[in-house]
């Protein structure tokens, strides 16, 4: 009897190996004790930031969504990433983002509000889809008010939590050409792979996607088609 499709996953993919894991480590490896971190889309629960509660000096997590409740050690702004005007400009050491910047269709306005409210040197960490993957390519094919049924059928995530999506700051070329026009260094890119995870549904399809995830992974020549892509950005001028 066929695995399923969790089944195979266990097999062929470790948990450390998750491009959220590599994420957060990239971060580790920066962030010090006394340090100001804050969250640029967090998310209503700030799952990330909730790590580092009690880790670092202090803990601020915007978001343009309704936050679910308080969060004990973490100051929650909602707001816009784009016009963070309740945030004094060099004030922060390091700002994270995950899975947000693919959907914002002017990063370059954004990183330099991010730019504005880092300190010089401060750090700037961000994990974004990459738009050569076979998913971002489906997604940005298809019109932005289909996303939230088809990624709640395929990944059973919740219709709310799905947001439209413009890739404007998704391939290596955009991500240097906007950090060079906000006024950062680049001193981080990497492509990361993942398991097939909007295949889950299917163990079929799982197992045609993990031969490919797979082949991604054995040759550097093909990286650029790996699914996320994984940048340590430094400011070095700025842009206030």
């Amino acid at each position: 009897m066929m695995s399923t499709a969790d089944d195979l996953r266990r097999k062929y993919f470790k948990d450390e190996d998750h491009p959220y894991n590599i994420y957060e480590k990239l971060i580790n490896s920066a962030l010090k004790p006394d340090w100001v971190l804050l969250d640029a889309g967090c998310g209503r629960e700030a799952p990330v930031l909730r790590k580092y509660t009690g880790k670092v000096g202090k803990l601020i997590g915007i978001d343009c969504e309704e936050f679910a409740s308080p969060i004990p050690g973490i100051e929650l702004v909602r707001g816009d990433i784009g016009n963070m005007d309740s945030i004094d400009s060099n004030s922060i050491d390091m700002v994270i983002s995950r899975a947000v910047l693919e959907h914002i269709q002017n990063p370059e306005l954004v990183l330099k509000e991010i730019n504005r409210v880092l300190k010089l040197n401060g750090n700037f960490v961000f994990l974004v889809p990459n738009l050569y993957d076979y998913s971002s390519i489906i997604s940005l094919l298809v019109p932005n008010k289909y996303h939230p049924q088809i990624v709640s059928k395929v990944e059973g995530r919740k219709v709310d939590d799905v947001f439209p999506t413009y890739y404007k700051i998704n391939t290596k070329k955009s991500v240097y050409d906007i950090a060079k026009l906000s006024g950062f260094k680049i001193d981080k890119f990497e492509y990361v792979g993942q398991y097939p995870h909007n295949l889950m549904f299917n163990k079929y399809l799982f197992l045609v996607g993990t031969c490919y995830e797979k082949l991604l992974e054995r040759f550097e020549f093909l990286s650029f088609l790996r699914g996320w892509i994984l940048v340590h950005m430094i400011k070095q001028n700025d842009n206030t």
